[in-house]
């Protein structure tokens, strides 16, 4: 374990030396440490990390709830509505329509439909705070785009759990679905309108006992929307809803912040040691199609968010490369597709995607001035939004 952790940090040392990300350089260490990989294996067998890595994808998803707000998706209005909506439309759409081209199943196409569509908010945001970007105009559709992905996310998981899992019958899936969506609203009716009495519950002077409080709620509340059919990460995501709003909620933020880093590398170190290498070959075509797809649709989504903004070629570069990325949210679909059973191929196919564009992004964030150089348009001023003016304050460090 103490291998695992250092092999991770080193490698992301290396990595920040240079520019890139930890979420790629995590995995790599587990594909090189794993026992897929000729030399030093450090963990034989990856189900030896299982609940470990559980225990950090429900804090990845718990502290980005935590950075949520309700009253996000009010401040951006219209303007940001139709932005997420467009992008994810465009990007879903592309998705969807890429996994029934690969011919590998229609519960494989659902996943892929999501694995391409959703950006991952941990690199956004550390690209946008790295490239000193987070005063630029074009940086609050960007937020706000992550903002509707995430409310997006949250509906989506919880209707393809029972699709995946195999129900036995069109009747059976309805139900499963209508089951994990009660439980989902009752979760989001608690975020709502319970706050106060979960604030009082759970507040204590005590960071020790704050620290059990929330660790249980969070866990405890993922394991039983797995019980519901709804996915364990959007449970501690809906708890991370609710204490971020309580008196409690900035404590609970900066306790949780060094767990969430901890172990949330332990989940990305633990997904590259279920890769086999020698898998990657065989899904290469299919994995550089995907990228060249993703790249396409982010270019005309920066472009479309950019003429609904009124913002010119620059800050419509921005936005398609900022959001390029795909990072957790991808291997949690690829969690769930291993769990229920799908094509074989997935996860090989998901970690180089993944790998791939989680290097990709950044780099093509910090030169967006060659893309706005083909882009058509010219440099607008950026459209006044008065009543819109404040920042979507959204998963900083997600």
């Amino acid at each position: 374990m103490g291998g695992a952790f250092l092999a991770a940090a080193v490698l992301a040392r290396l990595g920040n030396r240079i520019g890139l990300p930890t979420i790629p350089l995590f995995i790599l260490a587990g594909i090189l440490l794993g026992p897929n990989t000729p030399g030093l294996v450090l963990v034989a067998d990856p189900h030896d990390l299982e609940m470990l890595s559980l225990l950090g994808l429900v804090l990845l998803l718990f502290y980005l709830g935590l950075e949520f707000h309700m009253d996000d998706l009010k401040t951006g209005g219209r303007k940001m509505a139709l932005a997420g909506g467009a992008y994810l439309a465009l990007n879903v759409g592309a998705g969807l329509g890429f996994g029934f081209a690969l011919g590998w199943g229609t519960a494989e196409a659902l996943v892929l439909a999501g694995v391409l569509g959703i950006s991952s908010s941990a690199i956004v945001t550390k690209v946008l705070v790295d490239l000193g970007r987070l005063g630029n105009p074009e940086t609050r559709p960007i937020l706000g785009i992550i903002v509707v992905e995430d409310i997006f996310l949250a509906l989506y998981l919880a209707a393809l759990q029972p699709v995946i899992s195999g129900a036995d019958s069109m009747a059976a899936a309805v139900g499963d679905a209508g089951k994990a969506f009660g439980f989902l609203l009752l979760l989001a009716a608690a975020a709502r309108w319970g706050t106060k009495l979960i604030g009082r519950l759970i507040a204590t002077r005590d960071n020790e006992l704050l620290v059990i409080s929330f660790l249980g709620a969070a866990v405890l509340v993922a394991g039983v929307s797995e019980w519901f059919g709804v996915a364990d990460a959007i449970g501690a995501f809906m708890v991370g809803l609710m204490l971020g709003s309580t008196s409690s909620g900035a404590r609970i933020r900066e306790l949780v912040h060094p767990l969430r880093d901890a172990f949330g590398a332990i989940f990305f170190f633990a997904f590259g040691l279920s890769i086999a290498p020698g898998d990657l070959p065989t899904v290469l075509w299919p994995v550089l199609a995907a990228v060249a797809v993703t790249l396409l649709m982010n270019v005309l989504a920066g472009i479309v968010v950019a003429r609904l903004y009124r913002f010119g070629p620059r800050p419509a570069a921005n936005i398609a490369t900022s959001l390029l990325a795909r990072g957790e949210f991808a291997l949690i679909l690829a969690t769930m597709a291993a769990t229920a059973g799908l094509d074989e191929r997935l996860s090989p196919f998901i970690a180089g995607y993944v790998l791939i564009l989680a290097v990709l992004g950044p780099l093509a964030a910090g030169r967006a001035n060659w893309l706005a150089r083909v882009l058509p348009g010219r440099a607008a001023r950026p459209a006044r939004a008065p009543a819109e003016a404040e920042p979507v304050g959204v998963g900083q460090g997600a």
